[in-house]
């Protein structure tokens, strides 16, 4: 399965002196790791870094940028980086079935950014009207999840399935179409390569109800280092409200100063998606707060995967996440 070879391919030492919740007389350093190069959907992150956040509850935090060439899940599992931002509850589900002790302690996003895009004026402006689509543009992981769930909920077509080489193309050359993309990304370049606004269904909204870009740890941290996850958490809750509703200019620089390729049309596009589509703060979070988790749609996206036979039935999901971080409220007084 495509989830547990990405989970394969995926410490600085700490001392947290005083009692829960109380602010440490000194930093303690620790690394976050990233599943990507430096952007927007990693803002809340950037913005706590940068407007002292994580310092005023006693965290020096690094933030350790993915990439093709890296493997930070590879350096959380050996005890290298204490935090992880983890793709959706797959992974951890399928951490569970191998027994590798990480849990999810947050949940940054309510809703997974994935979409299918397709030509507008084509026939293919609905969602039912979607499965009548020639071709289906798909990744190996997006074929082996969300599209099994598609196929067992609302009988699209395994058999119209292409594979996706990351080249938007072949897309916009047929425009009968239809390819996945993050809401934040392939949107932006086909407007800006063919001069199109695409439609945009967001497979989030028809049910594929997983959390994503999660903040993972080890059992071991949480065994012995709750005040620094509740510290980072929090951290990032704060983040977040302030990078979506307040002044995000400091995080923005600095995600520009990792990643020197991210132009401010590109952060603007991603801020505007991620709100417009209430993938950081929507449902729960309004009175949860963002990072918000249940066990309702835990058990939920899972019974849902099971019956699509993505996953295995019998995997002791609770022990893929904790609620002991989230849920607080913590934030909500900054959305402006």
């Amino acid at each position: 399965m495509v989830y547990m070879s990405l989970l394969l391919r995926s410490s600085a030492a700490m001392s947290v002196v005083l009692a829960f919740g109380v602010q440490a007389s000194a930093a303690d350093s620790v690394t976050f790791g990233t599943n990507w190069l430096a952007q927007p959907e990693h803002g809340g992150f950037y913005q706590s870094v940068a407007d002292g956040t994580y310092a005023a509850c006693g965290l020096d935090v690094t933030i350790a940028q993915g990439g093709p060439q890296v493997n930070n899940r590879a350096l959380l599992l050996a005890g290298k980086i204490e935090f992880h931002m983890g793709g959706n509850m797959l992974e951890a589900f399928s951490a569970v079935e191998q027994e590798i002790p990480v849990k999810v302690v947050a949940a940054s996003f309510q809703k997974e950014p994935q979409v299918i895009m397709t030509h507008p004026g084509q026939g293919l402006d609905t969602w039912e009207e979607l499965k009548n689509a020639e071709q289906f543009i798909l990744g190996d992981a997006g074929f082996q999840s969300y599209y099994q769930y598609m196929i067992t909920e609302y009988g699209f077509d395994a058999s119209k399935r292409v594979p996706y080489t990351f080249n938007p193309a072949p897309f916009i050359a047929n425009p009968k179409s239809a390819q996945q993309g993050y809401i934040t990304s392939e949107p932006f370049a086909v407007e800006r390569e063919d001069g199109f606004v695409p439609n945009l269904f967001l497979v989030a909204d028809h049910g594929f109800d997983t959390y994503s870009t999660t903040i993972e740890v080890m059992q071991a941290t949480i065994d012995n280092k709750p005040e620094a996850i509740k510290c980072f958490v929090e951290g990032s809750i704060k983040g977040w409200y302030t990078y979506l509703y307040g002044d995000n200019s400091a995080a923005n620089a600095l995600i520009q100063k990792d990643n020197p390729d991210m132009t401010d049309e590109q952060i603007a596009f991603s801020i505007d998606k991620l709100k417009q589509y209430g993938i950081v703060d929507s449902g729960d979070t309004e009175t949860m707060g963002i990072g918000a988790m249940t066990d309702a749609r835990m058990e939920s996206f899972y019974a849902n995967m099971v019956k699509a036979g993505v996953v295995k039935d019998g995997i002791d999901i609770k022990a893929s996440y904790t609620l002991d971080y989230v849920n607080n409220g913590v934030g909500l007084d900054l959305k402006k």
